[in-house]
């Protein structure tokens, strides 16, 4: 079964839509997984210098990158903040009057 490069610039541009509709947790569990893959296939190929150990890296490296990005993204506060505009123009954020 051949795949052709045009199949996967329609599952990057969802991708990237979906990318800014993610939270920030998300948005740094991403990013720590594509980091931790990067750097576990590294030091798989480095330790196993075979194909099966650079997989075996990437593979750990990334569930623990997105683990380690999704805990140390900020908490969100129990009271959420609005942004209002004040009668001279400045901007300034508040809690919500719902």
């Amino acid at each position: 079964m051949k795949i052709r490069k045009s199949a996967f610039a329609p599952v990057v541009l969802l991708a990237m839509a979906l990318a800014g509709c993610a939270t920030e947790q998300q948005q740094r569990a991403g990013t720590g997984a594509v980091l931790g893959a990067g750097a576990g296939a590294l030091a798989g190929q480095a330790l196993g210098r075979d194909t099966k150990s650079t997989l075996a890296g990437a593979a750990g490296g990334a569930i623990l990158g997105g683990v380690i990005g999704s805990a140390t993204a900020p908490q969100r506060q129990a009271q959420e903040l609005c942004r209002y505009q004040a009668a001279n123009g400045s901007i300034y954020t508040a809690p919500c009057n719902y």
